[in-house]
């Protein structure tokens, strides 16, 4: 579990500016935490006192950094945060063992489509009738594959996961412990007083390299499908609702919602808490800002922020105004004062 200097700047495709190649680091921390046998990293120059002070074994850093501090390694690479992740997966690929097999307290239905040799099934977890489990992959304790649902290679399913029934999991997607995949959408309709459920008969289709949170909730298609494009991140408490379709590598962040058939573009940002109405387009690498809310379409490429979102200059100039508010209340109480003291004759 160690990875020496060396090792790491072939990793990370960088180059050593100061120290000893053969220090080896066993972990991984902050700039202010870090001790002598672990390694960080430097992104952001408001951090760059913590650099100074720390006692790190070795530190990523960006080009044309002076060789400080003294008794650190230095790795000049393009792109330290990136960089810094790499390492971060080498070290917790190393710690964390795949053991093939089904343990015998899990459930595996006859009839299910896996090589025993090749996945692994933990203890509680159980498979149903009709699945197919790719090669590499491992279903953590207590989660419930349902009927026919279809897993591709080398995912990572950890615990209390439910993927219900006929969805369809791409390549190496990860899914954090107790997300749902495919629970029924929202969907009633008021028949004599009542509200009258809506059977919801679609699926859900999770692309290749696909994050899911945990204990977010994406819900399989009234019919058809709730797409989720491969690369896409989704964040933790995220409500991903009946027939959304997102298409590659978006990030949608913490406790977020996107409403029933709303359509994502290509490399789109939703941050912490924001929304996206029903029935809307956002267009390719558009960002929505933290609690913005979009309520009609959007066009690709721009930032939108409040609520309704709008462009980011627009709402800066919105919350600028308002702002002010409270002090032109005054002028405009003083002005009316001053106007009521007037003699109407001289008016």
């Amino acid at each position: 579990m160690q990875l020496s200097i060396s090792e790491i700047t072939k990793l990370t495709g960088g180059k050593i500016t100061q120290g000893d190649e053969s220090k080896q680091v066993s972990g991984v921390s902050s700039l202010d935490e870090a001790g002598q046998t672990e390694i960080s990293f430097l992104g952001n120059e408001k951090y760059f006192a913590d650099f100074l002070a720390t006692n790190a074994a070795a530190v990523l850093v960006p080009a044309g950094l002076p060789s400080v501090p003294e008794n650190v390694v230095l790795i000049e690479v393009e792109n330290p945060s990136y960089a810094f992740a790499a390492v971060v997966k080498a070290l917790a690929t190393q710690q964390r063992t795949f053991t093939p097999g089904i343990h015998p307290k899990a459930h595996v239905a006859e009839g299910v489509s896996l090589n025993p040799e090749k996945v692994s099934v933990k203890a509680g977890a159980v498979i149903e009738a009709g699945c197919e489990i790719g090669d590499g992959s491992e279903i953590g304790s207590n989660s419930v594959i349902c009927e026919g649902a279809k897993l591709g290679e080398d995912c990572l399913v950890y615990s209390n996961v439910t993927v219900r029934e006929h969805c369809e999991i791409g390549h190496r997607v990860i899914l954090q412990p107790g997300c749902v995949i495919g629970s029924d959408g929202y969907g009633y309709e008021l028949v004599d007083g009542c509200h009258v459920k809506v059977d919801q008969v679609g699926i859900v289709v999770l692309g290749d390299d696909v994050e899911i949170g945990a204990n977010t909730a994406i819900d399989r298609a009234r019919f058809g499908k709730t797409v989720i494009g491969a690369g896409t991140k989704v964040d933790n408490l995220v409500q991903i609702a009946h027939n959304v379709q997102t298409q590659k590598h978006c990030l949608i962040v913490s406790q977020s919602g996107l409403a029933g058939s709303s359509k994502l573009g290509n490399y789109v940002t939703v941050a912490a808490q924001g929304g996206v109405g029903g029935h809307i387009v956002i267009g390719d690498q558009a960002v929505l800002a933290g609690r913005a809310g979009a309520t009609k379409s959007l066009d690709g490429g721009k930032v939108y922020a409040g609520f309704p979102a709008r462009p980011m200059r627009e709402e800066h100039r919105k919350m600028g105004a308002l702002a002010k508010l409270p002090d032109l209340m005054k002028e405009v109480r003083a002005l009316r004062a001053k106007l009521e003291k007037l003699d109407p004759t001289e008016s």
